[in-house]
């Protein structure tokens, strides 16, 4: 038969959508035609196809014309992921295998020239794929790949080394075939998840002392899902309690993690002994916009969404471009972000929790104790200008972060440690959630006066309050989310003075925030 099919899936976004992969050998001038919206790399294959098929000793067509499309067409197509299938699709076409036996199955893998198999990014977004439709699909992918689809529940996924490897699966000249060199032990095998290992390891909240004020900001921040700013000198230890911030949260679902893990695989980033753990994404302050929340020409998921289900930490906060900073308000509103282009538009998961961090001033000094500020009134305005009130708005927590001094650096005793303050993080969420069914961050409307209501006395401290310091109804709002999770914490089931005035101190660090 001189006409095949075999099965794959092109990345958009991250769906991975499927693409048949057709190949007809025809009587001709001896070329290779290839069409369908494919890329660079991918009419690259031409060339890695044939050395591949040649040097695993196989037998390459070239006395015919061949012609490979990549239905549907109007799909881009992009990297070296149907190598593995234009040269199955080859070999069934010219008669080495059989067609038949392909149905069934779905293909991705680089080759190499010596017809090894090399991995192909987004793995797991094709296993995602084949396990929300519901389809009985076995995917054969490269090892190292097959070890991260194979993270899918109920997934069947087979893993190969070199080109040989596969085609005796589906061979059709058994005689053949055992002339060929023996396969290694792991060249063909189905790959089932790895059991689950130890525990995810963060650092230690107790290798930071003092700041037990901040400590409690980021204890309230992972309770109920709220983003942070902190403001203070350079190495009074911001990023020192950012880097442990991921270690509060509650433990991953299984849904979360193979969310969060599917973009990582989609950006080539994925390693398994990162399963579950939850993601700390820090780009440096220099980032463009497209870098921070995604882009490019097909679209390419950004730091945000690198962070899904984890941390963007964001230190140096207002040197970061204007463009960059403000890009940031939807997707924390929304939790998802909307690349568009002309041709084609993407949507990528964006639920991550902002922790910021900044100095108070540019030289940094502004109200330390130990070195005098030497910044005018206005360049301090414009410094911290550079935050617009929008996105302040949209920042739950404000706080300070005081220098420690030398004294209590060297003296005092290990802090509380981050598995202490997660116990207590873990039961005021597991409150929300038997209570509304989502953290208190995501209250929304009638929600919020619902689940955080207000008594008569606390309702006027709350009216004082917004008044005084010119609050937007946003930045009440949030003020209200915070002090429900406090609440939360107390084990209260209503929120009270207290809870609100503990709220407000939080709202107030930045000059001239909101």
């Amino acid at each position: 038969m001189s006409l095949s099919l075999v099965q794959g899936r092109a990345l958009l976004g991250l769906e991975a959508a499927s693409v048949t992969v057709e190949v007809h050998l025809a009587n001709g001038l001896p070329s290779f035609t290839l069409v369908g919206l494919a890329e660079t790399e991918v009419k690259e294959a031409r060339e890695r196809v044939r050395s591949a098929i040649q040097n695993a000793g196989l037998e390459y067509p070239n006395n015919k014309k061949i012609v490979v499309n990549l239905a549907p067409a109007d799909l881009p197509k992009d990297s070296g992921r149907f190598d593995l299938p234009i040269a199955l699709g080859i070999l069934a076409a010219s008669g080495q295998i059989d067609n038949a036996r392909l149905a069934g199955h779905e293909f991705a893998g680089e080759l190499s020239l010596s017809g090894e198999l090399r991995p192909v990014r987004g793995a797991l977004a094709m296993a995602l794929a084949l396990h929300t439709r519901g389809v009985a699909t076995r995917l054969v992918l490269p090892l190292d790949s097959a070890h991260e689809a194979a993270l899918v529940p109920d997934s069947e996924v087979y893993g190969a080394r070199h080109l040989l490897d596969v085609v005796r699966q589906f061979v059709v000249d058994t005689e053949a075939a055992s002339q060929w060199p023996d396969p290694p032990p792991d060249g063909w095998a189905r790959v089932h998840a790895a059991p689950g290992a130890n525990a995810p390891r963060y650092a230690d909240l107790a290798d930071v002392k003092g700041h037990a004020g901040a400590k409690r900001a980021l204890e309230i921040a992972a309770a109920g899902g709220h983003s942070l700013l902190m403001m203070g000198e350079p190495g009074s230890g911001k990023s020192m309690l950012a880097q442990r911030f991921a270690g509060l949260l509650p433990a991953m679902s299984i849904d979360e993690a193979l969310e969060s893990a599917a973009v990582a695989s989609l950006a080539g980033r994925f390693a398994t002994e990162r399963w579950m753990l939850r993601p700390t994404s820090a780009p440096h302050h220099t980032s463009s916009a497209v870098a921070l929340v995604g882009g490019g020409s097909p679209p390419r998921p950004g730091e945000i969404s690198r962070a899904h289900h984890g941390v963007l930490f964001l230190d140096e906060f207002p040197e970061f471009a204007r463009s960059a900073l403000e890009a940031l308000r939807e997707p924390l509103e929304t939790g998802t972000i909307t690349i568009a282009r002309a041709a084609r538009s993407a949507e990528f998961p964006a639920r991550f929790q902002l922790i910021a961090a900044m100095n108070p001033c540019p030289c940094g000094y502004l109200g330390s104790a130990s070195k005098a500020c030497r910044c005018t009134p206005d360049q301090i305005s414009r410094y911290q200008g550079k935050l617009s009130g929008p996105l302040l708005d949209r920042i739950d927590l404000h706080i300070e972060v005081p220098a420690v001094s030398a004294q209590q650096l060297l003296d005092a005793p290990p802090g509380e440690s981050t598995e202490s303050i997660r116990g207590r993080v873990i039961a005021a969420r597991e409150r929300a959630m038997q209570r509304q069914g989502y953290a208190n961050q995501s209250l929304q409307g009638s929600a919020i006066d619902k689940h955080a209501g207000l008594d008569d006395a606390a309702r006027k401290f709350m009216f004082n309050a917004a008044a005084k310091l010119g609050w937007s109804a946003r930045s009440t709002h949030r003020a209200l989310k915070v002090a429900r999770t406090i609440a939360d914490l107390g084990s209260a089931e209503a929120v009270q003075v207290e809870h609100l005035a503990e709220a407000v101190q939080y709202r107030r660090a930045l000059r001239g925030s909101a």
